[in-house]
């Protein structure tokens, strides 16, 4: 790990270098010195033979020429003088190598030889066979006469000095490999310190600490880089605020929205979905037979991207689902050279498009309900008129049919006035504290006889976390009273009908569910509209009689409580209703 980090890659840097340039030095400064001593012993060795050579020049005494020898040379020297005659004049010397060296040698040598001839300077290193040992010969000849002077010495001396130079030179080395490493792993730490600072901050940064700062060590380039990470984190933070504010304000706005919004990528995976889009998504699983765990994008859907994906514009889609229509609109997201996914826009053009259509139907509808019964009580009027019935029995009960029919269109009138005046949001409440579980069961009991009559059960469940809600009981017990008899009218013998409550601290929340014929998918979206009726027909029966209001009736309650209602059904399935009010 030490040698991966800066500060050992900077210190063995700094050590190599340091190391290489000492290496170099070393070995210039032993040749250096090398040459040095030897040049010196030989400069020595010339300037005892220049002496010599002077006193045997002014002297012709032989014991004084030996006598000046021993003390001008050097003790472990040897000083030979060689006559034209070949005669032979030398010192003692303490080096017994030297002495050891008999004089025929000197007047056999080539080298010897060779400068006497050409009466020329001696300077050389010659190596003993016999003994393998290395001497200077430093030769001159004598001046005015044919006398040629040999000094000559061992190499031991010079090597001594050598080795003693050498030892000082590596030691200098060692030292200064020392001080350097201390110093190369001060001058890295130094260095490196506000890197490592940096690199902490960095992965603080990382994990989203954007306040993070570097403290400013120097005024040199790391200060002045720690002073601009400061100042790039500054900036970075400001910037990650302002993107995730924009991305709150987008979020909060996509959420809001009316229609729904989906942002897929290129593999149908959904990135963003608003609620509206959701309740889509609910509403596709449930015709799938599909739960939330099975999470995947609808056929319909997946169609489209691949479109917008291939051709690489926006596409529009018309879907039919739980008996609404929808008009999808995608559109493709650019990254660069290709398109990374596509934002869907879902919107429920069912009101829209039912929009005229209601209307006209409205008036239609109403005198459709009052036709029946104005024909009714008209024609048993004129068989009372025109003494058709002619006994009291039979006029009794032509009045008591006139007086149903009446009832009937008042019941239709009232029901309407009431509409009228919660669609015009005029609809007073009068909330208190109500027992769920007794106001539900009390419901529930009115059915049980005529539940009975028909061989359907019923069956209650409930989760009460909180005893009462606050309620305005009798509209309610409206509501839940026109659903159960809804269910109980729309299934078949031996069928069932649960009404399941819930209750706590947050909602009301309850559910009508029967296993009867069930609603067709194209009359879902009209359900809670005025005079809906499964029956096309409008025939009468018994179970199925109504003004067709009382859905309508039902979801302005649930909406003036500040609730919602909803419906799902499958024909020859079962429906389920349910509706939640929401504690205030």
């Amino acid at each position: 790990m030490f040698w991966r980090s800066l500060v050992g890659k900077l210190a063995v840097t700094i050590l190599l270098l340091v190391s290489f340039v000492l290496l170099i030095l070393t070995i210039s400064l032993l040749q250096f010195f090398e040459r040095f001593h030897i040049q010196e012993a030989e400069k020595q060795m010339m300037q005892t033979a220049t002496k010599i050579s002077d006193v045997i020049v002014d002297v012709d005494d032989e014991p004084l020429i030996l006598d000046t020898m021993e003390k001008v040379k050097d003790p472990a020297a040897r000083v030979i003088v060689l006559n034209e005659s070949n005669g032979i004049l030398s010192s003692d010397t303490e080096n017994i190598d030297i002495a050891q060296i008999n004089n025929q040698w000197f007047l056999e040598n080539k080298d010897i030889k060779v400068a006497q001839l050409k009466n020329k300077a001696l300077q050389k290193q010659i190596k003993l066979k016999e003994n393998d040992v290395e001497l200077m010969v430093v030769g001159k000849p004598i001046e005015n006469t044919d006398a040629f002077i040999i000094v000559i010495q061992s190499l031991d001396v010079v090597n001594q000095t050598k080795a003693e130079t050498t030892r000082i030179i590596f030691l200098a080395a060692g030292i200064a490999i020392i001080l350097t490493t201390i110093f190369a792993f001060f001058l890295s730490t130094r260095i490196t310190s506000p890197l490592i600072k940096m690199r902490e901050a960095a992965f603080d940064i990382t994990r989203g600490e954007f306040n993070t700062e570097v403290p400013i060590l120097t005024h040199d380039e790391l200060g002045e880089l720690a002073i601009a990470f400061n100042r790039m984190g500054r900036q970075l933070n400001f910037h990650i605020d302002a993107l995730r504010q924009e991305k709150e304000q987008m979020s909060s706005i996509v959420t809001s929205m009316a229609d729904g919004v989906m942002t897929l990528n290129r593999d149908g995976e959904i990135i963003v979905v608003n609620p509206p889009a959701e309740k889509f998504l609910e509403d596709w699983y449930y015709e799938k037979n599909l739960t939330s765990d099975e999470y995947e994008l609808p056929d319909d859907i997946r169609e489209v991207l691949n479109l917008v994906i291939e051709y690489e514009e926006q596409q529009m889609q018309e879907l039919s689902l739980q008996g609404r229509n929808w008009v999808m609109i995608m559109t493709p997201l650019h990254d660069q050279s290709y398109v990374r996914g596509a934002v869907a826009v879902i919107r429920d053009m069912t009101e829209e498009r039912q929009l005229d259509k209601l209307r006209k139907d409205f008036i239609s509808n109403v005198s459709h309900e009052l036709r029946t019964p104005i024909s009714l009580m008209q024609g048993y009027s004129e068989a009372i008129v025109d003494d058709i019935a002619e006994s009291k029995e039979d006029k009794n009960e032509l009045a008591q049919i006139i007086h149903d029919e009446s009832l009937r269109m008042g019941r239709l009138v009232n029901e309407l006035l009431d509409l009228g005046r919660m669609e015009a949001g005029h609809i007073q409440l009068n909330k208190t504290e109500v027992h769920i579980d007794s106001f539900a069961q009390r419901i529930l009991n009115k059915f049980y006889r005529e539940a009975e009559r028909s061989n359907i059960s019923l069956i209650f469940d409930q989760v009460i976390e909180k005893e009462t809600a606050f309620i305005d009981e009798d509209r309610v017990e409206q509501v839940m009273t026109n659903l159960i008899q809804n269910a109980i009218n729309h299934t078949k013998e031996n069928g069932h009908v649960t009404l399941s409550v819930k209750n706590n601290e947050r909602f009301l929340s309850v559910e009508v569910t029967d296993d009867g014929v069930g609603i067709p998918e194209e009359d879902l979206p009209f359900i809670f509209e005025r005079f809906y009726k499964a029956d096309k027909s409008r025939t009468r029966s018994d179970k199925k009689k109504g003004t067709g209001l009382g859905l309508a009736i039902a979801k302005n309650i649930v909406e003036a409580h500040n609730g919602s209602i909803y419906v799902k059904s499958k024909e020859n399935i079962g429906t389920t209703f349910s509706f939640k009010l929401y504690d205030d």
